[in-house]
């Protein structure tokens, strides 16, 4: 598994945010109350500028204790040792949500609350098949919002959102909110 993450690490540290992760930083840093909540845990849209985001799915850049639960940040690229250890000798695993185990709470949290504030909600680049987090455009029709959804090809929700665009997140979301 560590062998994969590694592997995993490194092409993450490599890649470069595209133009909708840039979009969408900007458009955070001129528009009071906006969120960003993402399952990526590759840390593009940090890189990309965005200064709070929500990571339902962890952090890959994160290593927790599977003994005494500490964390700690470490963007070494490949890591020296696999498994990485803690200080007390366990064995740590990357901070990602794996299938079946709880998201983060407070991230969900905040998240659920801010889709429950909102007015629109931007759905982008995903296939709206992973619960709880697709659940979140239901909380937003329920309060009201309009949502619009950007993806390459037609999710479950793509008839019941305000819009639905087809497309690459990067082409789509600069011309979407008018940033270059």
């Amino acid at each position: 598994m560590w062998e994969w993450y590694d592997w995993r690490r490194s092409a993450c540290a490599a890649a470069q945010p595209n133009p909708g992760h840039i979009a969408l930083a900007l458009f955070q840093k001129r528009t009071p109350g906006f969120t960003l909540a993402t399952q990526n845990v590759d840390g593009l849209h940090e890189r990309a500028g965005s200064r709070r985001v929500l990571r339902l799915h962890g952090d890959i850049w994160t290593l927790r204790c599977v003994d005494c639960g500490v964390e700690r940040r470490d963007e070494t690229v490949p890591l020296p040792e696999l498994p990485p250890r803690c200080g007390c000798g366990g064995v740590m695993r990357p901070g990602v949500v794996w299938f079946g185990e709880a998201l983060p709470d407070q991230a969900w949290q905040e998240a659920e609350q801010a889709v429950r504030e909102c007015e629109a909600l931007l759905v982008a680049g995903t296939s709206a098949v992973v619960y709880p987090a697709a659940g979140l455009i239901d909380v937003a029709r329920e309060g009201g919002a309009r949502v619009i959804e950007v993806n390459l090809e037609e999710t479950p929700y793509s008839a019941g959102v305000t819009i639905s665009l087809r497309g690459r997140a990067g082409e789509i979301l600069p011309e979407l909110l008018q940033v270059r």
